[in-house]
């Protein structure tokens, strides 16, 4: 059975031309017995091991193992993979006047295997791989031990990829950052669909990946336990120091101010508790409701930051795609609370420097809408609206009942009017404070009071307009000799006397002639009614958006695309024939069983923006469907009231905690300046933690 074996080779490796005996490390993924995948990590000087004078090499590469991920290590163990040199004669002991095809069979039996000091038994895979400038990216495999058979025909793909490294780029097979749950198809599907859904294909990719993207941290793990070297502290210079203390009076500002936030939100918890309040925060909780749900979220928000800053470690994470997805999820802590803030503040003083021109403003539209809305409208529907004959009792005694509970509503309202201009100060303070959403939520829960005469008139007459639908229906019923069954939800036949299709007929006419006026007066406060809810809704949905946005991420994929990678490709740069073969098999290969070699190179797919943020907003509109916006709609015209409220998703309310104040700002500027020193440790441990040539590779 021919054998094909691909080798993932890292960039700075197949352009290096070292003249030094080096080992190669990585990983053996092995799928069959003709099939094999070589990851490599990184490349070692052999001399470096005998001036070692810690843990043999078997201990480092068992400590660096345990290092790994856990899902890599249940799949493929890193360990030493063989050796790269600088020509054919590895070890220097080949004869002077050897041919090629000699110096081919000498190498491949003196490779060395057994001859690593500090190793006490070796894989049963091995390859060799020497420096050649006349090769395809001047390096090529010289020979391969596969289960200990020296393998000389073998289908070679080397595929060459960037290390990943954190803060830069990655690589993943799949749409990693998704969050939403697939839906089951209410549709049959065919067996061979629901089969190949239960298949897993590419799992041998899937650990290939995830090796290639924990080979900086092998690299970075390997050189501090057979070096002793430990992460070097930043040399003392006037940058660092001015870097320090920025960072510093930032964590300490940042801290005074949760600290205050932290503050306000106890004073207030402590208010609640006490009897004389408690009356008053049941109350508020009522009329104010959504503005309590968004100070509740805001206010778990200001308490756990830190706490998820500290926890969300990404230095601690071997995998760059694991520590990018730790990233990502400790921006989002703090993200959407800093836009939220940005954009309170910019509402917030907006208000308070035109609060006259706003005052103003509200009055000439609640005038508007009180006297050429509401006003005019109730009068035009007591006459003949729209060339429609009414029944001039019944639309009077609609018609009357409506401008008296508007003009009680106008009258209460206009001694309340002189707190309006309090109101937008308080909506100002509530967005310069809490941030837009608690602000917005304020406004909603003022909009839904201020017109709560519509809503007791559209109550009404969806009351009226409901019982009438009702009880036209169950006198249609009548007639046709049918009932409704509720036990088994069905209409069953049933014999009426004479009386009742007297009784029927007497009732069934008025109340077919009134429909149309109560029709009319019905349709007239839903409009009105829907109108009121749809800004309330249009409101609602902005909030949804502010917490929903993935802001964090949005601002990585503008500066770097490279750290939303979705599936990879290979763009193929060489293809050759007629390698690993000596003169003598050459001639007995058939041409359709020559050795093939392709050199090629991994490319990633990245995510657009849409693709990004639709994960967030499908989740924000879980619970909204098709089927409930048809339920409210087949609803309206059966005499139910439209909903007021989206039902859209928001962040769930963390529990209460309560910490001494000193400890909590002590907790915030710890949080803040370790973050700090988290990421620049990072980038050190990339750029001074390794030796020089390593140094040179990351360059």
């Amino acid at each position: 059975m021919k054998r094909q074996c691909r080798i993932w080779l890292p960039n700075m490796l197949s352009s290096t031309d070292d003249s030094t005996h080096s080992l190669i490390f990585g990983w053996f993924v092995s799928h069959s017995s003709s099939c094999l995948d070589v990851v490599v990590a990184f490349v070692a000087d052999e001399s470096s091991l005998s001036s070692n004078s810690g843990s043999s090499l078997q201990d480092v590469l068992h400590e660096t193992n345990e290092k790994m991920p856990l899902s890599l290590r249940d799949k493929a163990a890193f360990t030493l993979l063989g050796r790269y040199d600088s020509c054919l004669s590895a070890n220097g002991n080949a004869p002077k006047n050897a041919t090629d095809e000699d110096m081919w069979r000498y190498s491949s039996l003196s490779c060395g295997c057994h001859k690593v000091d500090g190793l006490d038994s070796v894989s049963s895979h091995w390859i060799h791989m020497v420096h050649d400038s006349s090769s395809e990216r001047g390096i090529r495999m010289h020979h391969i031990h596969w289960n200990g058979d020296i393998v000389s025909q073998c289908d070679v793909h080397v595929i060459v990829y960037d290390p990943p490294v954190f803060g830069s780029h990655h690589f993943s097979l799949s749409f990693w950052n998704a969050s939403s749950p697939q839906t089951k198809s209410p549709l049959k599907k065919p067996n061979w669909v629901d089969d190949l859904h239960r298949r897993q294909p590419l799992i041998e990719m899937e650990t290939v990946i995830l090796s290639i993207n924990c080979a900086t941290s092998a690299e970075i793990v390997y050189k501090k336990l057979s070096t002793q070297l430990e992460t070097s502290s930043p040399k003392f210079s006037l940058s660092y120091l001015i870097s320090t203390l920025a960072w510093w009076l930032l964590a300490a500002v940042l801290s005074s101010l949760s600290s205050l936030y932290y503050s306000l939100i106890h004073f207030f918890y402590l208010l609640s508790s006490f009897p004389i309040f408690s009356w008053v925060l049941i109350a508020s909780r009522k009329v104010f409701k959504n503005t309590w749900i968004n100070f509740r979220i805001r206010s778990c928000q200001i308490l756990y930051w830190p706490i998820f800053l500290q926890e969300n470690n990404m230095t601690s994470i071997s995998c760059v795609e694991q520590a990018e997805k730790a990233a990502l999820q400790r921006h989002s802590t703090w993200s959407p609370m800093a836009v939220d803030l940005i954009l309170g503040n910019l509402i917030g003083l907006s208000l308070l420097f035109n609060t006259g021109s706003v005052c103003s403003w509200l009055f000439h539209f609640a005038k508007e809408f009180t006297n050429d809305i509401l006003r005019s409208g109730c009068v035009w529907l007591m006459g003949v609206p729209a060339g429609f004959k009414l029944n001039t009792e019944l639309a009077g005694v609609l018609g009357m009942v409506s401008l008296n509970v508007i003009q009680i509503w106008s009258t209460l309202w206009i001694f309340m009017a002189s707190f309006i201009f309090y109101l937008i100060r308080a909506v100002a303070l509530m967005g310069i404070t809490f941030g837009a959403t608690v602000s917005a939520a304020f406004v909603i829960d003022v909009i839904t009071f201020a017109t709560l005469h519509v809503t007791a008139l559209h109550w009404a007459i969806t009351l009226v307009y409901s019982h009438q639908i009702q009880a036209l229906a169950a006198l249609w019923r009548l007639f046709r000799e049918r009932k409704m069954n509720p036990l088994r939800q069905r209409m069953d036949s049933y014999g009426y006397t004479v009386k009742q299709h007297v009784v029927g007929s007497l009732l069934f006419t008025p109340l077919l002639l009134l429909l149309p006026t109560t029709s009319v007066f019905f349709i007239f406060f839903t409009i009105t009614s829907t109108s009121v809810n749809s800004i309330c809704m249009l409101i609602e949905f902005a909030v949804s958006i502010i917490h929903a946005t993935p802001y964090a991420e949005i601002m990585i994929w503008l500066v770097r695309r490279q750290r939303f990678p979705c599936g990879v490709w290979f763009e193929i740069e060489h293809y050759k024939k007629n390698i690993l073969t000596s003169s003598s098999d050459r001639s007995n290969n058939s041409p359709e069983k020559k050795p093939v070699l392709m050199v090629s190179n991994l490319r990633s797919n990245f995510l657009s923006i849409g693709q990004i943020l639709l994960p967030h907003y499908t989740t924000m509109f879980s619970g909204i469907s098709a089927s409930s916006l048809t339920t409210s709609a087949r609803g309206v015209l059966s005499g139910k009231r439209m909903p007021s409220k989206l039902g859209l998703d928001l962040p769930p309310p963390r529990p209460w905690m309560h910490m001494p104040l000193r400890q909590y700002w002590t907790l915030c500027h710890g949080s803040i300046f370790s973050s700090s020193r988290k990421g620049s440790n990072h980038d050190l441990s990339l750029e001074k933690g390794l030796p020089e040539a390593s140094q040179s590779s990351s360059s």
